[in-house]
């Protein structure tokens, strides 16, 4: 497939930056080069790639707002000719009844001139699973996991279908399993029976891998997709039918890794909670990061880089503000929440900061917030994706003038994936 022409094939929209590096995962997984930009970019393009993922920080910001980021990401996408447009969600599908997912679906559905789309969270590897519009994760609904204390979006309703219709204009359906178990052309003749009914977004069911790969060519033609990033493992086969990918590219390679390691956590998620626990049991150097502190005027970053600081060169080290539910929701009644969860990864992303100038070249942030302000501070604009630690999660490589020009090897994990060994099973991966 020598003299291929260059085309993106896929544009992607993510609504925070561990969502972003999941989804450009499978997507190098799936052989498609895949380019990561921090937030929308000011010039065009300047690596060949398959797939552009543009990370936003926009799912726990005003609605309006949202919007407007992801219109300008659709715009910029456009500029580079993408053939189709994918708004990642998370898998557990953030998101109160002011938004964000249905408002910049619908702002994005408008732009594109379409009318019927589709909304997936499910990530079959990492335990999320649809059955009759209903989010499991693991064995449980959605409503009765961890996710129901989340800080910012207390997911308490697993009914994806009734928590979409309270956010968009448009009519949502539903694309049962017994459909998506016959196949593509059964779920195409669903797609349009529910577009003769009114339906203008899906939510389709998924419980494994084969489910994701019959829905993929269903979506061959359809100019958006909404989409946690499971969703992703069945689009390549649509372009490598059609020629269009090049089976001989090797997707995921990065330079050589080197420098300290360290590892900040911001997510108070039950999987980190416990990824924590398991490193502060190794014995390794760790430090707490206490919200009220720096409420107070401690200046907290400055102590942990103190305290830290001494331990980098038999690392990894650990800074964390992961706590469990009760203590979280201590500190949120007493700062609000907006100020607690600012002043935190403010904190962190100095921290990460004072890491990378000390020498740290190899770095975990856990949290996708905390991941979104990290990279922010660290002047990340564009990260290349590498080979995946954990499904959702892989290394990726980018230059930061916090480092001096270097490279840096960021792990940027989303709150709830990972086994509880991560923080310590990630470096393994870079020797």
């Amino acid at each position: 497939m020598e003299g291929r022409p260059v085309t993106v094939l896929l544009g992607c929209i993510a609504d925070d930056t561990t969502g972003a590096t999941d989804l450009a995962n499978n997507l190098v997984r799936g052989g498609l080069r895949t380019v990561q930009a921090i937030g929308v970019p000011d010039a065009p393009l300047a690596d060949e790639a398959d797939a552009v993922v543009v990370a936003l920080k926009s799912r726990t910001i005003p609605a309006a707002d949202a919007v407007a980021q992801s219109l300008a990401a659709l715009r910029w996408l456009q500029a580079q000719g993408v053939e189709q447009v994918y708004f990642k969600v998370c898998s557990t599908f953030d998101s109160t009844p002011a938004g964000n997912i249905g408002p910049v679906a619908d702002a994005l559905l408008d732009a594109l001139g379409s009318d019927f789309t589709i909304a997936c969270p499910a990530f079959p590897v990492n335990q999320r699973t649809v059955f009759k519009g209903h989010l499991f994760v693991g064995d449980v609904l959605l409503s009765d996991s961890g996710m129901r204390h989340h800080p910012l979006t207390p997911m308490t309703d697993a009914n994806l279908v009734r928590v979409l219709q309270a956010q968009t204009r448009r009519r949502v359906g539903l694309v049962a399993y017994d459909v998506v178990a016959r196949g593509p052309e059964a779920i195409s003749a669903r797609f349009g029976a529910l577009r003769s009914e009114g339906v203008q977004m899906a939510i389709v069911d998924a419980i494994s891998d084969d489910d994701l790969m019959r829905l993929g060519p269903a979506l061959a033609a359809m100019p958006l997709i909404v989409a946690g990033s499971g969703v992703a493992i069945g689009l390549p086969q649509n372009w490598r039918s059609r020629g269009q990918l090049d089976d001989a590219a090797v997707a995921d390679r990065l330079p050589p890794a080197q420098g300290l390691r360290a590892v900040v956590s911001g997510s108070c998620s039950v999987a980190t909670n416990g990824q924590v626990a398991r490193f502060v049991e190794t014995g390794r150097p760790t430090y707490a990061i206490d919200p009220l502190a720096i409420a107070a005027g401690r200046d907290v970053a400055a102590d942990a880089l103190r305290s830290l600081g001494p331990h980098l060169a038999g690392g990894p080290v650990l800074a964390y503000a992961t706590a469990e539910p009760a203590r979280v929701a201590a500190v949120q009644q007493r700062l609000g929440v907006e100020h607690a969860g600012a002043l935190v990864e403010q904190t962190m992303s100095r921290i990460a900061t004072g890491l990378v100038q000390a020498g740290v070249r190899q770095l975990v942030v856990a949290g996708g917030e905390t991941s979104g302000a990290v990279v922010q501070a660290l002047g990340v604009r564009q990260m290349t994706i590498g080979p995946q630690i954990d499904p959702g999660v892989p290394w990726t490589a980018a230059r930061s003038p916090a480092a001096g020009g270097d490279v840096v090897h960021l792990a940027l994990k989303s709150g709830n994936f990972g086994r509880p060994g991560f923080f310590t099973d990630a470096f393994a991966l870079l020797r």
